[in-house]
Formats: structure tokens, C-alpha cells, sequence
């Protein structure tokens, strides 16, 4: 059997460099009062050994870290990878590191409670500050800096960016409308997210503008999964009249809905009409009409704002909002006669 490997301790870093223990402890937290000699040596030293400082010790001796965490409540998805692509560009500019913390699920733990305990662990200890996508909580129990981006909670109590979600939504749905569609079917995203929220005002709000009573039976209640865009699609597109158009909480929605589609030997944009919402990477190649909201920009200035918070800097504004963009691409058509009237 192997011996089991020891981690290595300030006081063999000491002993290996021929130096106190409170020399090491200096060195590392950048204290001017030893030699330059003495520096390198003792650098070469931990160097050799392997020696990393715990961080919440370093951070209770010298009140920084220089390290920021980012906590998601699932990074398997593409607005998460596209959040954190904003957030790595403001980390690679910066002199922070960066810390990412996943429920692994964004059905797991989400709730306010679990949000408190991980921000009680991290922030001011371990990190000093983090950004929080989607969080629960309306306000949070922490001394160190805050952001979130998407935040659930209608007036947040610390910093938030996120995108004129009512606004594009609105537009989204008045293109559609543009093309002659009125039978629009929506599939929701997450119920307890703001922005899901907006984007469904949006969709109430065009077609009222439109004169088109809302139809319960055209609006599904989505979650933001290509699983659940999947389900509803088909559900939707099962009615005795079903839309001539759908218009997608998100990408990862609509996606759902070219599967179904394609399995019932519809073709998109020849036989319904598909919108969605973000603008991944995705949506491009699949060739989806979407709204962009910048997902990569708005994890870019939240993570910009953390760090004005902890370098002492006050804001003009809590709230920031990007605008979003309509993204016309081939996945709409003008809705012919014929479909109209037996729609």
C-alpha cells in the first residue's frame, strides 16, 4: 500500500527554507520588511514543495483575496457557458481570480435558504465578492459585494444586470404578427423568474394591441429545458387548431419545438413559424429568429460592477439593464392566405 501523501504546511516550507515560521507568513502576505534575498529564497522554496495558503486564513490576515465567486444554479446549459464567458473576458482584463460554484441542477437546492448558507460560506471568507445568476433571495445576509444577473425578485436588495426582457419580447411578437400570424402559441419559461414573467406581459401585451384575445389553450408552461419545449410543442401543435406560429421563452425552448416539429413531418418555416429568446451560439446554426439580450455582455458588467464594489466605489445605478435585439433569420415566413383563413 502507498503511504498516503501529506499535504505541505507553512512550517515545512519554514524548515525546508532554514527561516521562521512568521517569516513565511510574511512573505506571503506581502509584507516589505524582509530581504529580497530572503523573499526569493523562500519563494523558491514553496515553489519546490508544492505549498498552497489556505484562503480564508489568508483572507482573515490580510482582508483580500483578490479572488471573486460565481455562483450557478446549473452550467450545463447555454446561457449559463455564455454568462460565464462575460464573466472569464472582466476576470482575463482583471486582477481577480475567479471561483465558479454550481448547484449541478437548477431544480436542486434552489431555494432561498441553500442561497444564504453558500453565500454565508464564500463571500468575505473565501471570496470577496460574488455574482449570482438567477438567485431566490431578495436580499442577502453578507459584509462583502453582491450582483446578480437574471435576478428572480421584482426590486432586489443589491446590484443587479439584466436585459429589457418585456421590450424584446414585445417586438418578437410583433413580427410575427407582422407576418400575418394570430394564432401564436407561447411556451413560458421559468414561472418564479422575472424575466419569464415580462416576456409573458409582452406576449398578453401585443396581441391585445393586435385585438386578439388571449387563448389559454396557445400558452404553455414552459421552464426553459429543450425537454419541456419538446412536450408542449407537440401538445400545441396537436390542437384541433393549432398555431401558426410559436413564440419560445428561450432558445433552448424552441429547440424543443424544431424536435417535435420534425417529428411530425412539419417543416419550419414552411409549416409554423418558430421565434425563441437569447441568441446562443445554438440558434445560429439551427437558423432561429431569436431576440439577443447579450448574455456574454451582461455577465462582462456584472462582473465589472462586483469589482467597483469591493474596490470601495459607489454606483449611479443599482439596476442595470442591457437592450435586447431582434434577430431575423429564416425560421419566420408570411403566413399565406390559405393557412390564415383556416386558421
Amino acid at each position: 500500500m502507498c503511504p498516503k501523501k501529506q499535504s505541505v504546511t507553512i512550517q515545512d516550507v519554514a524548515k525546508a527554507a532554514g527561516v521562521s515560521v512568521s517569516t513565511v507568513s510574511r512573505v506571503l502576505n506581502g509584507k516589505v520588511d524582509v530581504s529580497s534575498v530572503t523573499q526569493e529564497h523562500i519563494e523558491e522554496t514553496i515553489q519546490q514543495l508544492g505549498y498552497t495558503s489556505n484562503l480564508a486564513a489568508r483572507s482573515m490576515r490580510s482582508k483580500r483575496n483578490h479572488l471573486v465567486g460565481l455562483i450557478m444554479p446549473d452550467i450545463a446549459y447555454p446561457f449559463a457557458w455564455e454568462v460565464m464567458k462575460g464573466v472569464n473576458r472582466a476576470i482575463a482584463e482583471s486582477e481577480y481570480d475567479l471561483l465558479v460554484y454550481t448547484r449541478g441542477d437548477v431544480r436542486k437546492y434552489g431555494t432561498a435558504a441553500h442561497e444564504q448558507q453558500i453565500v454565508s460560506l464564500l463571500n468575505g471568507s473565501i471570496t470577496d465578492g460574488l455574482l449570482i445568476v438567477a438567485p431566490v433571495s431578495e436580499e442577502f445576509f453578507s459584509n462583502a459585494p453582491i450582483v446578480s444577473v437574471d435576478h428572480l425578485a421584482v426590486r432586489p436588495g443589491y446590484p443587479s444586470v439584466h436585459s429589457t426582457n418585456y421590450e424584446g419580447a414585445l417586438e418578437a411578437v410583433r413580427y410575427l404578427l407582422s407576418l400575418g400570424h394570430r394564432r401564436i402559441g407561447f411556451i413560458s419559461g421559468r414561472q418564479e423568474l422575472i424575466s419569464s414573467n415580462r416576456r409573458f406581459q409582452a406576449y398578453h401585451d401585443a396581441l391585445a394591441e393586435a385585438g386578439i384575445s388571449l387563448d389559454q389553450n396557445l400558452i404553455a408552461p414552459g421552464d426553459y429545458t429543450t425537454a419541456t419545449g419538446y412536450t408542449y410543442a407537440k401538445q400545441l401543435l396537436n390542437l384541433p387548431q393549432p398555431p401558426s406560429a410559436i413564440f419560445a421563452a428561450n432558445d433552448q425552448s424552441a429547440m424543443g419545438v424544431y424536435q417535435a416539429a420534425q417529428e411530425m413531418n412539419l417543416r419550419i418555416p414552411e409549416d409554423l413559424s418558430l421565434v425563441g429568446f437569447d441568441n446562443i451560439p445554438e440558434a445560429a446554426y439551427l437558423n432561429l429568429t431569436t431576440v439577443d439580450q447579450f448574455i456574454a455582455e451582461m455577465g462582462y458588467q456584472a462582473a465589472k460592477i462586483l469589482f467597483r464594489l469591493i474596490e470601495g466605489e459607489t454606483l449611479e445605478t443599482k439596476i442595470q439593464q442591457l437592450p435586447t435585439q431582434l434577430v431575423i433569420r429564416g425560421s419566420c415566413q408570411v403566413l399565406l392566405s390559405e393557412r390564415a383563413s383556416a386558421s
